[in-house]
């Protein structure tokens, strides 16, 4: 029977993805410089400490490591404090499980003092025990440590455990270490056919989501 879930942030719980996917080239041409690739393809499952170093090492940025940080929170904290809305759903879906003793936390690739800004500005903070973030544990999502420090804090086996993601890499890496997987649809992901047949359940609205509830025999 499921007693946890660990929820990622950004394009699950959040409608965040159309500002992260931009903000890799919005940062670089804040500095004067001009992107010549991709960036939202480059930083896909990178860490903020990651990108800097991208940046330092390909665009020969000359600011440190924390300097660029801080440069790209100050554009990202006023999205969270003020413009970053939930999925549709998922409050309702929150407070269902909630309601059934299921115990969440976020795991997530943000920083975690920006989840927690958003979090209390839609008022879901309360539904979670805590915020993992991968700049935290020094781990990415490629890597399963997060979801094991997730389901630690939440005291749960991985069994007992579904993980929602919205990617493709997030849900393999979890599946693969033993842990339920609810594939979240959003439109930023474009393998949504594997991400369908990789997962125990796929959520394409929050919503919409009552079979999802009874499936999970609560």
């Amino acid at each position: 029977m499921i007693k946890a879930a660990i929820f990622d942030f950004d394009g699950t719980l959040v409608d965040s993805m159309p500002f992260w996917e931009n903000i890799g080239k919005n940062y670089l041409l804040s500095l004067g410089k001009t992107p010549r690739e991709d960036l939202r393809k480059t930083f896909k499952t990178f860490t903020l400490e990651q990108s800097a170093a991208y940046y330092q090492k390909h665009y020969d940025v000359k600011l440190t490591a924390e300097e660029i940080i801080e440069g790209v929170n100050r554009m990202v904290e006023s999205f969270y404090r003020q413009t970053a809305a939930l999925k549709p759903g998922v409050k309702g879906f929150l407070e269902r499980l909630e309601e059934k003793g299921i115990s969440m936390c976020v795991a997530t690739v943000t920083e975690g003092s920006l989840v927690e800004a958003a979090l209390d500005r839609l008022g879901i903070r309360p539904y979670f025990c805590g915020v993992l973030s991968c700049a935290h544990t020094g781990h990415n999502k490629e890597e399963p440590y997060i979801y094991r420090q997730a389901a630690a804090l939440l005291g749960r086996e991985k069994n007992q455990t579904v993980v929602f993601e919205d990617v493709i890499h997030a849900l393999q890496t979890a599946k693969k270490d033993g842990f339920l997987t609810a594939a979240v649809y959003d439109p930023y992901e474009e393998r949504q056919r594997e991400m369908r047949e990789m997962a125990d359940f796929y959520i394409r609205d929050f919503s919409h989501a009552g079979v999802f509830l009874k499936a999970l025999y609560i």
